[in-house]
């Protein structure tokens, strides 16, 4: 990014190599449609560049590219809310189930017990990610996907690391309540063993960082 910010246009290149495939998932799951995260992606890397002159190295550049990614999808999603538009098609659904299924069942700290049928299961993820507010579903995808502290996501979300805890342990509550009827029309989830997966998925320490 340093030498970005000299005007390195091969520099820029190897940039968005690195790093459009991780962004582009992020903003997927953020605003529900492949193709519309495909254009804001595009955005991003737009706003990197031209705010390329006011970089200025501290914490990981992941991290400000994140910042400006969260920034760009809750623009979006005031957009989609504002004309009502549908959330995902047929198409979306089947490109991004097994990285939404792995999104909702991790965050939640739920083991089925059973396989539930992939359309049945797709759709409770889809009503689960979409029970959450922007700033918890952004939590939730920082921490799963790209496995960031909760001191780097507080950074990213502008917020202290304990919130961040806060934040994430109400969006495991609130994917599990609504994930869990269908997960439940097989055998019992062992709540115990749920609650300890997800302590030591999020260790204490980690609140201090």
């Amino acid at each position: 990014m340093l030498q970005v910010r000299e005007n390195d246009g091969q520099a820029f290149e190897e940039l968005m190599l690195r790093y459009q495939n991780r962004t582009l998932s992020l903003l997927t799951h953020l605003v529900g449609e492949r193709e519309l995260a495909e254009d804001l992606t595009q955005e991003v890397f737009l706003r990197v560049y031209r705010a390329r002159r006011r970089y200025v190295p501290g914490a990981k550049f992941s991290t400000w590219l994140f910042t400006i990614a969260g920034n760009v999808a809750s623009n979006a999603r005031r957009t989609k809310a504002r004309r009502r538009e549908v959330i995902l098609n047929s198409r979306d659904t089947e490109s991004g189930s097994h990285s939404l299924e792995a999104a909702a069942v991790a965050a939640s700290a739920l083991m089925p017990t059973r396989q539930l049928d992939k359309a049945e299961l797709c759709s409770a993820v889809q009503q689960a990610i979409e029970t959450l507010n922007d700033r918890q579903r952004m939590a939730v995808l920082l921490a799963k996907f790209e496995h960031f502290s909760y001191a780097e996501i507080a950074e990213v979300m502008n917020m202290s690391p304990q919130a961040i805890k806060s934040l994430l342990s109400r969006a495991r509550s609130k994917l599990r309540e609504t994930i869990q009827p269908y997960l439940e029309r097989g055998a019992k989830i062992d709540r115990d063993l749920a609650d300890s997966m997800a302590d030591s998925h999020y260790p204490p320490s980690e609140a201090t960082a």
